[in-house]
């Protein structure tokens, strides 16, 4: 007993009420740590061909947890948490392209589509990473970051992505539809802070979110992951 109370006194003492940073650091962990078992164990609840697609969204967030714990302990000590988001990204986004494919399968979905969904993600995310980092120009390595990421939602919105959604139907179509919108609207939440961390010709756009980086990034985290597997959670109980 007391070492609980001795814990949490650390955390209670640990946590500044006036850092919303940090409140979106502990709450992004303990939301996707809790996402994670909700889909594993919703895993018994659907039909098994959508068993694959919930493991997939329990190891998106499932990785995000992880990294948050790090992430947020890093904040506190006031190190910088690029290193790690970054990781975080390069494992999750290309796992949330999985899903597509996954969801898409039956109406015809290939491999090879799935490969070019993952290949442009991982172009964004690493282009992004170098510039962000500070090792190569913030501006020439954000601009094929976001290059990478309009041609990917292009692909999802106006390409065989979408062709093979409209020829499935109901509840594929639905799914797929909300899958999309969370590319096109949750994930430009990502650009908006790269370009408000890093300096380039953007910086008078974004001077308002100078230094909101990491509070920008946590919320589209918890937002776009967890969204994502409730839609394939949704898509999954109601296609039994």
């Amino acid at each position: 007993m007391e070492n609980l109370l001795s814990f949490t006194s650390i955390l209670v003492d640990g946590l500044n009420p006036t850092d919303a940073v940090a409140f979106t650091f502990w709450t992004g962990y303990a939301a996707m740590a809790a996402a994670s078992v909700f889909f594993i164990a919703a895993m018994s609840q659907v039909d098994s061909k959508w068993k694959t697609s919930m493991l997939v969204s329990a190891l998106i967030t499932g990785i995000a947890a992880l990294h948050y714990y790090y992430m947020r302990d890093a904040h506190d000590a006031g190190t910088i948490t690029t290193a790690y988001r970054y990781v975080d990204w390069i494992l999750t986004v290309p796992l949330m392209c999985v899903e597509f494919y996954l969801i898409l399968a039956k109406a015809g979905a290939t491999k090879k589509l799935m490969w070019q969904l993952i290949g442009l993600s991982t172009l964004m995310l690493v282009a992004g990473y170098v510039g962000e980092s500070g090792i190569g120009d913030a501006v020439i390595y954000g601009t094929l970051s976001g290059i990478a990421y309009f041609v990917l939602a292009g692909m999802l919105w106006f390409g065989n992505p979408q062709a093979l959604a409209n020829k499935a139907g109901g509840a594929v179509l639905e799914a797929y539809t909300a899958l999309k919108w969370f590319v096109l609207v949750g994930w430009a939440i990502y650009p908006i802070g790269y370009m408000a961390g890093t300096e380039g010709w953007y910086s008078d756009i974004f001077s308002g979110l100078s230094g909101q980086m990491d509070l920008i990034y946590n919320i589209g985290d918890a937002v776009n992951k967890i969204g994502f597997g409730l839609v394939i959670y949704n898509l999954a109980v109601s296609s039994k």
